[in-house]
């Protein structure tokens, strides 16, 4: 994306769901026309593209979209509630599948925003260190799953690749973080990183594409536990159990994830 937009000019925005936005449509094209397109990043699940003078466009997929670039010679996707074009007629348009954010902030307010001003660090930033993760642990007593859920410790881990994250540390969803030993702590660092490059490096699961409309290539083959109910665990071929963990389901392996 930072590739194909960087150092354009936005010429015009077409919105079809305004509740995607975080100000009223008039005011936010009024404020996004004309701006050149900085740079392109991401942190967590948002995208920040920084647009010159001084402003941010965030956007964040909520449960799921397609994200797409396009070119003159290129057909629009039959649905999207978002399009945005710059002046060589290329650009990208949204379709989110059920919720979605896409909202203009100017860069000396970003702090004020909440969704992201508490985001925690990205677990595929070279900052997020082990030592790092042990002092965002340290302390901490709520179970392991709903605490690297939450977007304010560690930004960017979502319920479907915990599955196997959590299987990979050989640890159940609701063990408490108090109750882990360094060599456990060192186990999930470990599976964070590997579960989650793995997925990138085959460019997302097989039900998304990217940003040129390439279908991700990690698969359901390719999950350890998730999604797997009653098949043989990989490790001990125990049945894969379906379990609930607070408003989220859990796929484990009752022998190799057992609750201490």
């Amino acid at each position: 994306m930072d590739k194909e937009i960087r150092g354009k000019r936005i010429a015009d925005i077409e919105v079809k769901q305004p509740k995607n936005l975080n100000m009223p449509v008039t005011q936010f094209v009024k404020a996004a026309k004309g701006k050149i397109v900085k740079s392109v990043s991401s942190h967590g699940k948002w995208l920040f593209v920084k647009l010159d003078p001084k402003y941010l466009l965030l956007i964040n997929l909520g449960m799921g979209a397609e994200l797409l670039h396009f070119t003159p010679k290129q057909k629009l996707p039959e649905k999207y509630h978002f399009k945005l074009a710059f002046t060589d007629k290329t650009g990208f348009a949204a379709h989110f599948w059920w919720f979605g954010y896409i909202h203009l902030v100017p860069e000396k307010e970003l702090v004020k925003h909440k969704m992201v001003s508490q985001l925690g660090i990205s677990p595929m930033e070279d900052e997020f260190t082990l030592q790092r993760f042990k002092r965002i642990l340290l302390g901490k007593k709520t179970g392991v799953k709903s605490f690297l859920l939450d977007q304010k410790n560690v930004a960017g881990i979502g319920n479907v690749y915990i599955q196997d994250i959590l299987f990979k540390a050989k640890l159940h969803p609701n063990r408490k973080i108090s109750s882990l030993s360094e060599k456990e702590i060192n186990a999930l660092y470990k599976a964070i990183r590997d579960v989650l490059g793995r997925s990138i490096k085959a460019g997302g699961a097989a039900f998304e594409v990217d940003f040129y409309g390439h279908k991700g290539k990690f698969t359901a083959a390719d999950f350890l536990v998730g999604y797997k109910t009653g098949k043989p665990c990989p490790e001990c071929s125990t049945p894969i159990e379906k379990i609930r963990t607070g408003i989220t389901a859990s796929y484990i392996c009752p022998n190799c994830q057992e609750l201490k």
